[in-house]
């Protein structure tokens, strides 16, 4: 592994060869923030699809593209004279050092001026200074413990979410949303008083979808049909299982299964479309035995 020494100069090379790009490269040169945002959001999935696969060198490639674009509208926000990557980095440290207040932080540098380390090693205000002087937390002993911290810190900052669920973006893909929304919730302790208790909505909500779906009330039956996915996702939330990421495996595990039938189809020399229902589940069968 490298040294922070060569850390720094391969960011450095980075932000050179970005600079001379932004320079000399006609597509380079005429992007803008709203031009690169597709892209972004398009290197932000194949990352994570990377991630999801566990896939090392993918990993470090993608990571590479999504670092390239903060680099770029670090950038862009140069050019107009509102921000560069140092100001990017710095407010990163500010804020992760303000959001650990059980770490102590004495002898470490603070950018925002309006914010100090007090003398008991935490990041605050300097409005709040007194206040806080004596009010050192505890380190949290587990994970869950230091997600409400986060979220309580949050509601503190000057510049921070005006609420509990203002920080959930617009546009994060409905199921994700879902699970953040919930997840910030329970930081703030509106959640199950126990994990068990989440069945008895589900099946309230399934209840209910059938109802509307008996009766052929199409808006009604969508509402239903959300209120019933927004209550199993909160049953994945509370059992620890990341949503997303299961719907994602059940995803490629179908692929999969349905690509062996194609494959079937070619050995038979007919079309997938050809093929009989019975002969389809005769191959799915196939398939869940070979790909256990």
């Amino acid at each position: 592994m490298h040294t922070k020494e060569e850390k720094l100069k391969a960011f450095a090379r980075l932000l050179d060869v970005q600079e001379r790009l932004r320079k000399e490269c006609p597509w380079d040169k005429k992007q803008t923030n709203e031009s690169l945002r597709p892209n972004t959001i398009e290197e932000a999935f194949e990352l994570a699809d990377a991630l999801l696969k566990d896939d090392s060198k993918n990993i470090c490639k993608e990571l590479g593209d999504v670092m390239e674009h903060v680099v770029f509208y670090s950038m862009l926000g140069q050019e107009k004279k509102e921000f560069d990557v140092a100001d990017v980095c710095n407010a990163q440290s500010d804020k992760l050092m303000f959001r650990h207040d059980f770490i102590d932080w004495t002898g470490w540098e603070v950018t925002r001026q309006d914010m100090v380390v007090n003398t008991n090693g935490q990041v605050v205000y300097k409005d709040e200074l007194n206040k806080q002087a004596n009010n050192h937390q505890a380190a949290p002993d587990t994970a869950t413990q230091v997600e409400s911290t986060w979220e309580q810190r949050k509601q503190r900052e000057r510049d921070g979410n005006t609420s509990v669920l203002s920080g959930v973006p617009d546009s994060l893909p409905s199921l994700i949303k879902a699970y953040r929304i919930q997840d910030k919730a329970r930081n703030v302790g509106f959640d199950w008083e126990e994990k068990e208790q989440v069945w008895d909505k589900v099946y309230e909500e399934l209840d209910e979808l059938k109802a509307e779906l008996k009766k052929g009330d199409k808006e009604h039956s969508a509402e239903e049909f959300g209120d019933f996915m927004f209550s199993l996702i909160n049953a994945a939330r509370l059992y620890h299982i990341n949503p997303d990421n299961a719907l994602e495996h059940t995803n490629q595990k179908f692929i999969k299964r349905f690509n062996y039938i194609e494959e079937k189809a070619r050995e038979k020399g007919v079309n997938i479309k050809d093929l009989t229902l019975e002969e389809m589940d005769k191959f799915w069968e196939e398939a869940k035995q070979t790909n256990k």
